[in-house]
């Protein structure tokens, strides 16, 4: 549901339905770091631009923002001039929503991934293993892990716990012990990255009930790349989860037609939300579930 109000008796209906279903925090990914213009014309790459794709999306029900930045030529960075530079926008151009910086391996190297983390973001990104990817290795050392979950802890940023295979969450879980991530976590599952987790419905009720069963005052959404983005929302509505949708992980609307933005694929989302008896949540209430300041 979008950010804005109905009004008269409209409005009075979805105040409603709101106290009626239970909220769904959805994540628009805007950007990530490997479609182009050329694989679809919406996807935003100029600050400018994914401002205003931001914007559209937030007031069509999304509430984290997930980003990466990009150089002129198309080419993913990690460079912190950038970053702040969206981020300033961002703030300004939508007021409250939870900005979650990408930390990501197609962006930088080692260290540089995590130099952007001062900058005041609200969440950031960590994988917590490596993988294989459809043609490279996701690395991600256990002293690279480490090192970015102190950062986070040191700035005050709220980790989003990637999982890409099964171990991950392990880890992720023996670091939260530690006390090098704090409870409650946030976890994203992502299904379909080619030689990654497959996209199958046994893997996914498997990594939820193990996420309910060692950690269940966490939250967890998923992210289904490519064509399995949408049979993954209905998944993770099913299951009481949060959904995940954008540009970075799925550039198709169906199998013959592109995306026509970020927001149109959070207005699906959206939509799909009242047929589960959830509805998207509002910025104050994704604030509240993953245990961040109110605005």
């Amino acid at each position: 549901m979008p950010q804005g109000h109905g009004t008269g008796q409209e409005g009075a209906l979805r105040a409603v339905a709101v106290k009626m279903t239970t909220p769904c925090i959805i994540t628009v990914a805007i950007t990530g770091s490997v479609p182009r213009k050329e694989h679809n014309p919406a996807v935003p790459i100029t600050i400018s631009e994914q401002v205003d794709s931001t914007r559209a999306a937030f007031e069509a029900g999304a509430t984290i923002a997930h980003v990466h930045v990009r150089k002129d030529d198309q080419t993913p960075t990690s460079d912190p001039d950038r970053f702040a530079a969206l981020l300033a926008s961002l703030r300004k151009a939508c007021p409250g929503m939870i900005v979650q910086f990408s930390t990501g391996g197609r962006s930088g190297k080692g260290s540089e991934r995590g130099g952007m983390l001062h900058l005041g973001c609200d969440m950031a990104s960590l994988a917590t293993g490596s993988c294989n990817f459809p043609t490279i290795i996701y690395e991600n050392s256990p002293d690279l892990i480490r090192e970015l979950a102190t950062k986070m802890l040191e700035h005050g940023v709220k980790p989003e716990i990637e999982v890409f295979d099964l171990s991950m969450l392990y880890q992720a879980l023996r670091l939260a012990d530690e006390g090098l991530l704090q409870k409650p976590l946030h976890v994203q599952f992502v299904f379909g990255v080619k030689n990654a987790m497959p996209a199958i419905r046994p893997a996914f009720d498997f990594m939820v009930d193990e996420i309910t069963r060692l950690a269940p005052e966490a939250t967890w959404t998923a992210a289904g790349i490519g064509r399995h983005q949408l049979e993954v929302n209905h998944w993770c509505l099913e299951r009481g989860g949060h959904c995940r949708t954008g540009l970075e992980d799925n550039i198709r609307w169906n199998e013959t037609e592109l995306a026509p933005s970020n927001a149109a694929l959070v207005g699906r989302v959206a939509e799909l939300c009242l047929s589960f008896g959830r509805h998207p949540a509002s910025v104050a209430e994704a604030r509240k579930l993953l245990s961040l300041p109110a605005v």
